[in-house]
C-alpha cells in the first residue's frame, strides 16, 4: 500500500483535483450577474421571491420525508453500490490513476444524464408557462443527480448526517462569492468530522437551500411562468442543473479520495 498512498496515483488525482477546484473557485469568483436578470429586474412581482423561497423548502421536505423512493424508482440503485464496490476494489488491487479516474468519468456521466431530462421538462412547463410548477420537478431531478453521483463514490444519502451535506452543496452551488466561502468553510468541516453542527436543524438548512435557489432562479422562473416565451426560462434549468451537479461532483470526488486516503 505504501506505492500507492505514498507518493503517486492517488496523490496525483489530489493534485488534479485541487487545480480543478483553485479553477471553479476564480470562475465563481469572476461571476457577474446576467443581463437577462438585469433586464428583468423592475418586472417582477415583490413577492415572487417569498412564494419561490416556501414552493422550493416545501419541495425539499416532501422529497425527504416521502419522495426519496419514488426517486429511487428511476435508478438502479443496487447496481450503482455494486459498481461503486467494484471501482473501490479495483482501486485496491491495480492501484494506479486510472482506477481512480473511472469512478469520477462514470459520476460525471450520470450528471449530464440528468441535466438533459432536466432540460426537456422545463422547455415543456415553460411552454405552457408553468414556473412554480416545475420546481417540484427540478428539485427532484437535481436530488436524483446528486443521489446519483453520491451512490458512484459509494456514500448513501438516508442520514441525517448526509441530507445536511446535499442541502449545503445545493446552497454552495447557487450562492454569491462571499456565501460561497462560508459554505466551503461548513464543507471542509463536515469532511473533516462527517458530523452535524451543533445547532443544526434540518428545517433551517432546508430553508437556507430555498433561499439561494429562489435568489438565484428568481428571474427566471418568472419569466417561464408566461406562456411560450417561457421556454427560454425552462431551458434554463439545464444551466443550473450543471451548475449544481459540477459543484456537487467536485465535493463527492474529494471526500471519497480522502476516504481512500485513510
Amino acid at each position: 500500500m505504501k506505492r500507492f498512498f505514498g507518493n503517486t496515483p492517488l496523490e496525483r488525482e489530489l493534485q488534479r483535483l485541487n487545480t480543478e477546484e483553485r479553477r471553479y473557485m476564480r470562475k465563481r469568483q469572476a461571476e457577474k450577474e446576467s443581463r437577462l436578470n438585469a433586464l428583468l429586474e423592475d418586472k417582477v412581482p415583490d413577492k415572487l421571491q417569498e412564494t419561490l423561497d416556501t414552493a422550493f423548502a416545501a419541495a425539499f421536505s416532501l422529497i425527504f420525508q416521502k419522495g426519496t423512493g419514488l426517486i429511487e424508482k428511476t435508478y438502479n440503485k443496487e447496481k450503482l453500490e455494486e459498481e461503486s464496490l467494484d471501482g473501490q476494489r479495483q482501486i485496491m488491487h491495480r492501484q494506479d490513476w486510472r482506477s481512480l479516474r473511472n469512478v469520477s468519468e462514470k459520476a460525471g456521466g450520470s450528471g449530464i444524464k440528468n441535466m438533459v431530462i432536466s432540460g426537456v421538462a422545463g422547455i415543456g412547463m415553460g411552454a405552457f408557462g408553468a414556473g412554480i410548477p416545475d420546481i417540484p420537478v427540478f428539485t427532484s431531478m437535481m436530488l436524483k443527480s446528486i443521489y446519483e453521483i453520491a451512490l458512484q463514490y459509494g456514500f448513501s444519502y438516508e442520514s441525517e448526517e448526509e441530507k445536511y451535506f446535499i442541502l449545503l452543496l445545493i446552497q454552495g452551488a447557487v450562492a454569491d462569492w462571499e456565501e460561497l466561502q462560508k459554505v466551503e468553510e461548513k464543507l471542509d468541516v463536515f469532511m473533516e468530522t462527517e458530523l452535524l453542527p451543533l445547532y443544526y436543524s434540518r428545517d433551517g438548512q432546508i430553508r437556507s437551500a430555498a433561499a439561494g435557489l429562489s435568489k438565484e432562479l428568481l428571474y427566471l422562473k418568472f419569466l417561464q411562468g408566461m406562456p411560450v416565451v417561457g421556454i427560454v426560462g425552462g431551458a434554463y434549468d439545464v444551466v443550473y442543473m450543471k451548475k449544481i451537479t459540477e459543484y456537487a461532483e467536485l465535493k463527492y470526488r474529494r471526500r471519497f479520495y480522502h476516504k481512500m486516503k485513510k
